[in-house]
């Protein structure tokens, strides 16, 4: 029997699909509209950072057995693990709020129905598929999915390319380098590099082992390294060129449309995809706000499971999308509740995208420490042994911590 290509996919792919989120989607799309061809290069340059921490993360699951936030809580301050974990579910929660919000906003434009009835349809559907749905057989339909991501790469046949220029602004920049400028590039880098994509990408390889049966942790059984560890490099590498590459579409898209119309601000991956209609026709406004729905399908499950894993690995409860409800309650309750409250948040005075904005800052400041963790984590005998990352991933991921704290430091500025 012949198997199905995405059937060997592993968790890199919807790692990096997840990292294109609704909320993502808004950032590429106002840097786009905003500096046109001027904000190419990012994507490239963040590529292989955000690709050695993710590789990292997905090494340290897979040659021990547990999640991060468990290998996390073995090697460092309770007090600095927990008050990590914490802020990283306040930043899920307010990023998941925004994610429906633009969902909702987006449905609305292609159905016409109402977006809060549209956003609590999409956030219990979700819900309901986490709690009830085995992983082995929800993590198939997250791997469709990704398939979305390529609405993006479709949108640019339908418009004129100026590839000449494209290839020259992507690696040359031309801009003024100024604050506008500065947030700007600080939000791109935001995005790319992300904490809940540590938790989860770690977290899934321990899902996968769990669901295969005889496999166990590289450190209990060694004879399948060699394998898995090239694995975990062709998938973590290549999905997230696929997720920067979806990125880098989206940029260019909006910078041939909506820049070259004069419009310069965009506050909603959705007011996005509606200023295309007119400039770019009703075609390309479809593939967009399916792109849209696609990832914000992938985008809230992950950011909603990632914060439960870490919660749940540092409080020792059992966890684990294959278990059922009642078998691991803690882990499937901390699922529930950040769902529920970034529903709340839509009948809040307070703006989805002011919550994104927050989420935003609160990552900007945990992705720093925790960077800076996982290269401890990957480069220490005593947590991989002998399968410690090599000298160029943990090269690249102090080059993340170091840009990511600049960011930080840049987001207090402003």
């Amino acid at each position: 029997m012949l198997e199905h290509p995405l059937a060997r996919v592993g968790p890199g792919l919807i790692t990096g699909a997840a990292d294109d989120d609704p909320g993502g989607i808004a950032t590429y799309s106002q840097a786009g509209a905003q500096y046109g061809l001027a904000m190419l290069w990012t994507m490239p340059l963040s590529f292989p950072l955000m690709a050695a921490v993710q590789s990292m993360c997905a090494r340290i699951g897979r040659v021990t057995g547990r999640g991060l936030a468990a290998n996390m809580a073995a090697q460092f301050p309770m007090p600095v693990v927990r008050a990590a974990v914490l802020l990283l579910l306040l930043a899920n929660t307010l990023n998941i709020a925004a994610d429906i919000a633009a969902m909702g906003e987006t449905a609305e434009l292609v159905t016409g129905v109402n977006r809060r009835l549209m956003t609590v349809s999409f956030a219990t559907c979700m819900l309901l598929a986490q709690v009830y749905v085995p992983y082995h057989r929800y993590v198939r339909l997250l791997r469709w999915l990704t398939a979305s991501l390529l609405a993006y790469a479709a949108v640019l046949f339908t418009v004129h390319v100026p590839w000449r220029t494209v290839g020259l602004r992507t690696l040359w920049p031309a801009f003024v380098a100024d604050r506008s400028a500065a947030t700007v590039i600080v939000a791109l880098f935001g995005t790319t590099i992300s904490p809940y994509l540590f938790f989860w990408q770690a977290s899934e390889e321990v899902e996968d082992m769990a669901a295969a049966p005889r496999t166990t942790a590289l450190l209990q059984d060694p004879r399948p390294a060699a394998h898995e560890l090239r694995r975990i490099g062709w998938d973590t590498w290549s999905g997230m060129f696929y997720s920067n590459a979806c990125a880098y579409c989206i940029i260019l898209a909006t910078a041939l449309t909506l820049h070259a119309a004069g419009i310069t601000q965009i506050d909603t991956a959705a007011q996005a995809a509606g200023a295309l209609r007119p400039l770019a026709g009703d075609f390309a406004f479809e593939l967009f706000a399916l792109g849209i729905l696609g990832v914000g399908l992938i985008g809230v499950p992950v950011l909603a499971g990632s914060g439960a894993y870490a919660l749940a690995e540092v409080m020792r409860w059992k966890s684990g999308l294959e278990h059922r409800a009642a078998d691991a309650r803690g882990f499937y309750g901390v699922i529930a509740a950040s769902m529920l409250c970034a529903l709340a948040i839509q009948y809040l005075p307070i703006s989805p995208m002011r919550a994104l904005f927050w989420s935003a800052v609160i990552n900007g400041v945990v992705s720093v420490p925790l960077v800076i963790m996982v290269v401890v984590l990957a480069s220490r005998r005593s947590v991989l042994g002998e399968y410690r990352a090599g000298r160029t991933a943990i090269a690249l991921g102090c080059i993340a911590a170091a840009l990511m704290g600049a960011a930080a430091v840049r987001m207090f500025v402003d």
